[in-house]
């Protein structure tokens, strides 16, 4: 039995005492200085305050994928999404989150090992400072904008065209740019702009300014319908929330990415409730109906999925769970496979 009081340190926790305080006295030693008491404070270090840079790497098969951030914006999704009273306030507080909702814009980097394909290009300059940081991105990643082949456009909204330009130049000088023909007819349209409502007019504007640069160069390629645009990369219409939205899946060496764009926007609230729509859409009605039904599709087969507007890295599978679906997030790993 053991006697000792409970003043008295066990032997361990002694020796582990006696061997700090002699290291203490000859650090001080070694430094010509008086040994510092255990727990005393140094000076305090600044703090940084910034993210390390945003991108992050995976394998789809022979395909390496880099997920790139934009940046984030603080966006009033309870304006925003059209959902009975109460349903978005009470699904953000359900994740311990609250409106305006800091929200992700992402890019998808593929280096197929023949091509160098980017799937939508940022905000560069047209949603505020936040945003606009993917061309750096790529570059932290180890790229150059230069060193682009393609860029693959899942919708002309500010937020995915944007960082095509910067001062009236293309960034990606040697890329073509690939979209929806019903897109730019639509928002490449000085018809539609004049007719457009003033609070909207920006939208036009912006597409207008991104892409008429690679038009003019003859960089602007459109597509209608569902085909393989590039080598291993096909488009799959899911017209809704702009009238040339697309998905695209890639696919290599039997594994497969779906990257969905705009199909959805608030995982807090509309993967729950997948029949909330937002106030981006250009036909609400055809975007509740293609996310329904991708995302069953997708539930079902577990294909790997790329969000644009889920948090950093917008990486995982979608589950089916009651009514809606349930996000699982790809398992962080240190090595690239």
């Amino acid at each position: 039995m053991n006697h000792l009081s409970a003043s008295t340190p066990p032997r361990r926790s002694r020796l582990a005492l006696a061997t700090l305080q002699s290291l203490g006295l000859s650090l001080a030693l070694t430094l010509g200085g008086a040994a510092l008491p255990l727990g005393s404070a140094q000076a305090a270090a600044s703090q940084q305050k910034v993210q390390a840079p945003g991108w992050y790497r995976l394998m789809v098969g022979a395909a390496e994928v880099t997920a790139l951030s934009d940046g984030t914006v603080d966006l009033p999704v309870d304006q925003l999404l059209h959902a009975p009273k109460g349903k978005v306030s009470s699904g953000l507080k359900k994740h311990y989150l609250a409106a305006p909702l800091e929200t992700s814009v992402n890019g998808f980097l593929i280096n197929t090992g023949s091509r160098l394909i980017l799937v939508d290009a940022g905000a560069g300059s047209l949603f505020g400072p936040t945003l606009g940081r993917l061309a750096a991105q790529i570059v932290a990643a180890g790229y150059q904008p230069e060193q682009v082949d393609d860029i693959v456009i899942t919708h002309m909204h500010p937020d995915h065209v944007g960082g095509l330009v910067a001062d009236g130049k293309r960034v990606f000088p040697n890329a073509t740019v690939h979209a929806d023909q019903a897109d730019k007819d639509f928002w490449l349209s000085k018809a539609h702009l004049d007719a457009a409502p003033a609070a909207n007019k920006g939208f036009f504007q912006g597409a207008m300014a991104s892409l008429n640069p690679y038009d003019e160069a003859g960089k602007l390629k459109t597509f209608s319908g569902n085909g393989e645009v590039l080598p291993g990369l096909r488009t799959h219409a899911t017209h809704g929330h702009t009238p040339g939205h697309n998905v695209y899946v890639l696919e290599s060496e039997g594994k497969r990415l779906v990257l969905i764009g705009d199909l959805i926007h608030v995982a807090s609230v509309q993967l729950e409730s997948p029949e909330v729509t937002i106030g981006f859409d250009s036909d609400a009605g055809q975007a509740r109906k293609e996310r329904l039904r991708l995302f069953k599709q997708l539930a079902s087969d577990g294909s790997l999925v790329a969000v644009s507007h889920f948090p950093f890295p917008g990486v995982g599978r979608l589950r089916a769970s009651g009514k809606g679906f349930a996000w699982v997030p790809l398992n962080y790993s240190s090595q690239v496979k």
